[in-house]
């Protein structure tokens, strides 16, 4: 998207201050890498503290005495068995139980929950939640909020230098640590780390802090999308799609065997014959061999030449050192030593199928 439909982040300056090349992605004007470049950005967080500016996301606060049933209704969870402070990975669905939208909900209180969306999806997921929650009790409030992820082994000590304590949490928990504050230890790098939703002039402030320790540098678009890609996750629009359900994404692990069997969700009775029958495809992590990264949209094939598959996600994992993807095979193609290629403009390049994640997670989860 260009032009006027495209939407600029709050806190634009300060990424125009701090050199950042910007690029559109999900209707908005974002920062893709500054100058230290995507592979020093990538490596920092890693090894430090990478800051990134989220601010595209959707927080949307969903509370009443009906907001449970609503969340219930609207994907395959118990909102109700959420203790407080319990974060969890779940998913919108179509009837078809293809993925609207992943999504991570957190329960703040009694009746109160704070939903996650992604930022192409946002206004789409608000839409649905509205017309699910005809005739409950509830609220569906978006929120006017500056989105922060603060992610890398040094992101406790980093946040803590800027005064705000974050021992008590655990990865996949969430609160509120001030009023119109939200924060919640979770993140998209596979590191342990934080996204802490804020007004801005708060967000100014504490970005002032952080920014003046060495160990803190901005991060962009380019770097969040490898660290993710070797973490193993998906990226939805690319690896997760409304036409793909959770049993073929293998993301199964993220509905409860109770939900499973006697949720009463949007696409339910789809995703119990999806079970039932089996994939059809498997998302499978990829190593392509040699150092040509093989990228999104690059069909695979087998040994005869047979199609195969195909790369929804793929580029270089400096992690890695080599290059890395993940995409989808049919079902009885998805095993170690299956020997595929993948197209790449007319070169047939010889690819893995890899177990995910491509580098070890290392959240905080106690």
């Amino acid at each position: 998207m260009t032009g006027a439909t495209t939407r600029n982040l709050p806190l634009e300056d300060l990424h125009r201050a701090a050199g950042a090349r910007f690029g559109a992605f999900a209707g908005w004007s974002m920062p893709l890498t500054y100058p230290a470049g995507v592979m020093a950005e990538h490596q920092h967080t890693r090894e430090h503290v990478g800051l990134f500016d989220i601010s595209h996301m959707k927080l949307i606060e969903v509370s009443g005495p009906d907001a449970a049933a609503l969340l219930s209704k609207a994907c395959p969870l118990d909102a109700a068995a959420l203790a407080e402070r319990q974060s969890k990975y779940t998913f919108l669905l179509n009837e078809q139980a293809g993925i609207i939208d992943d999504l991570i909900i957190t329960r703040l209180g009694a009746q109160r929950f704070m939903v996650v969306a992604n930022a192409g999806n946002a206004a789409l997921d608000e839409a649905h939640l509205r017309k699910l929650a005809t005739g409950l009790t509830c609220t569906i409030n978006p929120l006017d909020r500056v989105f922060l992820a603060i992610q890398g082994p040094d992101a406790w000590a980093a946040l803590a230098r800027a005064g705000i304590e974050t021992g008590e949490l655990v990865f996949m928990h969430g609160f509120e640590p001030r009023k119109d504050w939200f924060m919640s230890r979770s993140g998209y790098t596979g590191e342990d780390g934080f996204e802490i939703g804020l007004p801005e002039a708060d967000a100014r402030k504490l970005l002032e802090t952080l920014l003046s320790d060495d160990r803190v540098m901005w991060v962009g678009l380019a770097a969040r999308d490898s660290l993710r890609l070797e973490a193993g996750l998906c990226l939805h629009g690319q690896d997760i799609t409304d036409e793909i359900n959770p049993v073929d994404a293998g993301l199964m692990w993220a509905i409860t065997k109770d939900v499973r069997a006697n949720g009463q969700f949007v696409g339910a009775e789809a995703l119990r014959a999806a079970i039932e029958k089996g994939a059809a495809e498997k998302r499978v992590g990829l190593k392509p061999q040699g150092r040509q990264p093989v990228r999104a949209g690059a069909q695979l094939i087998d040994e005869a030449g047979n199609p195969a598959g195909r790369v929804t996600s793929g580029g270089f994992g400096p992690s890695v050192g080599a290059p890395v993807a993940m995409g989808y095979v049919s079902a009885p193609l998805a095993k170690a030593e299956t020997k595929l290629f993948a197209d790449v403009r007319g070169t047939k390049v010889p690819v893995d199928i890899h177990p995910m994640p491509f580098t070890q997670h290392r959240y905080r989860k106690g």
